[in-house]
């Protein structure tokens, strides 16, 4: 019996799972089996889709039995929660190994508006489970309540408070407010398809950012 990934697979306890463990260094070493299964499991339902892709086929290819992964994975909702998980977890760290490249905030700023809609919109996985079910990632982002955006906003606004304990943008700036619309139009572009702006087009990308998100940083006179 195959599962249908439910909003919960790509819902804010991930993603807030995904900020809080590359924002805290582990000790515990990675499991290389899970590790060989994720990573089968992450090709496999990018090729064949999350539905098509039953355990059995998982296991084998992997090169391990099925008793070997349900005792890692109890259930497909559980397998498809873990390579979500590590999807966003390795655009947190990437995004924070990245970001000290930028010389200047403003440079910041492109850089991480750019650099998360083309993570998201060009990750096969997130972009296979979106083209199985449109609604999901809209309601993911938006509906309920809310938590999926409070946390990326949350995630924005501590690298905002770094710029300013680094005296790059002034104490007055309401940084919690500037993320929150930082965010909201990250999501906007992500779940409704704009027909003036391409997000695949970096440079593109790169003026919006300069025109419209950049000057968020001048507090309000």
């Amino acid at each position: 019996m195959t599962t249908q990934p439910s909003g919960a697979s790509l819902s804010s306890s991930l993603l807030q799972r995904a900020f809080l463990e590359s924002s805290t260094p582990s000790e515990e070493t990675a499991d290389p089996t899970a590790e060989r299964l994720l990573d089968a499991a992450f090709e496999l339902f990018c090729r064949l889709g999350v539905q098509r892709t039953p355990m059995e086929k998982v296991a084998k290819s992997a090169g391990v039995t099925r008793v070997t992964l349900y005792r890692k994975f109890a259930t497909k909702d559980a397998l498809v929660d873990q390579v979500v998980l590590r999807e966003f977890r390795r655009y947190f760290d990437r995004f924070r190994a990245e970001i000290p490249r930028a010389d200047t905030v403003a440079d910041r700023v492109v850089f991480g508006f750019v650099g998360s809609l083309r993570a998201i919109s060009g990750n096969p996985l997130i972009g296979e489970i979106n083209d199985a079910e449109p609604s999901m990632l809209i309601e993911s982002m938006i509906g309920g309540d809310g938590m999926l955006l409070a946390t990326v906003q949350h995630f924005v606004a501590a690298q905002l408070r770094r710029e300013q304990l680094a005296g790059n943008i002034s104490d007055l700036l309401d940084v919690d407010l500037v993320a929150e619309m930082m965010v909201r139009v990250s999501a906007s572009f992500l779940t409704v398809p704009s027909r003036v702006v391409d997000i695949t087009d970096d440079e593109q990308l790169a003026t919006v950012a300069r025109q419209f998100l950049v000057p968020m940083l001048n507090p309000a006179q």
